[in-house]
């Protein structure tokens, strides 16, 4: 492999291997309203949200990361209005405390935020609006779990990704076969992906541990180790079941995700 593919190869890794905390669905919504927030410089009054149905689906099932146990779309919006970072993106929620916990959820109880399904829209799509009395932002994510199109205040777009953005990912990934994929796993001098490779061995070793030793969600971890034994086949199924059961229950340790998810 000439050296020129073997760094975009290297750069795909470096961009689509990267931490976040919990699910990436209520993280994104977390996301989009605590960047509304900031552009709206003042804290909201009120707040909209408006997703496509795959991400309702998807945040229901789930619980919001840092949140104390809390579910659904509503939960994670008022997370991030409170209290996220959105500079630190899908760790928006990492410094939330239990300060912000309890203001979430006394917005939760006075219907502070309203959700709305929107229809005709991608797979992948959050559209959030905050306002005080005077102005209002809307922050609309799509594609992508990080990936803002658009932003509006008080009826002007004042950012827009335009189309190139969101097919950025696509475009980088053009050079992949199979064929130099195979190349690359086998020759790459691993001093130059070991760094990449290492912080995900150990962000998601350390959850996959979590996931065995604590009763989160269907607990399928472990139950596959109860079920089938301890040989290397039921443990590795049982670790990867396990971190995946510590995600999506709530847990506030961080993962190195996968081309978004």
């Amino acid at each position: 492999m000439d050296k020129l593919t073997e760094q975009k190869y290297i750069e795909i890794l470096e961009k689509e291997l990267v931490p976040a905390l919990g699910c990436t669905e209520p993280i994104a919504i977390a996301y989009g309203a605590a960047k509304a927030r900031d552009i709206l410089g003042t804290f909201p009054t009120r707040m909209i949200l408006r997703c496509s149905g795959n991400i309702i689906k998807n945040v229901k099932g789930v619980t919001v990361p840092n949140s104390g146990g809390l579910r659904g779309m509503e939960a994670a919006a008022i997370l991030g209005v409170v209290g996220g970072e959105p500079e630190r993106e899908l760790e928006v929620l990492e410094g939330i405390t239990d300060a912000h916990r309890a203001e979430t959820k006394r917005l939760l109880e006075a219907g502070y935020c309203v959700c709305t399904l929107e229809k005709d829209v991608s797979n992948l799509y959050i559209a959030s609006r905050v306002e005080n009395e005077t102005d209002w932002v809307e922050v609309v994510i799509t594609n992508r779990h990080t990936h803002i199109f658009q932003i509006i205040k008080n009826g002007e777009v004042i950012y827009s990704s335009g189309i190139a953005a969101i097919t950025s990912v696509n475009e980088a990934a053009s050079p992949l076969t199979l064929v130099d994929i195979l190349d690359f796993a086998e020759h790459v001098d691993i001093a130059l992906v070991r760094d990449i490779l290492e912080r995900q061995v150990t962000m998601n070793s350390a959850i996959a541990d979590e996931g065995l030793a604590n009763g989160y969600g269907a607990q399928v971890g472990r139950t596959i180790l109860s079920a089938y034994g301890n040989d290397v086949d039921a443990r590795a199924r049982a670790r990867a079941a396990a971190g995946s059961d510590a995600r999506m229950g709530g847990c506030a340790l961080p993962v190195v995700i996968n081309s978004g998810s």
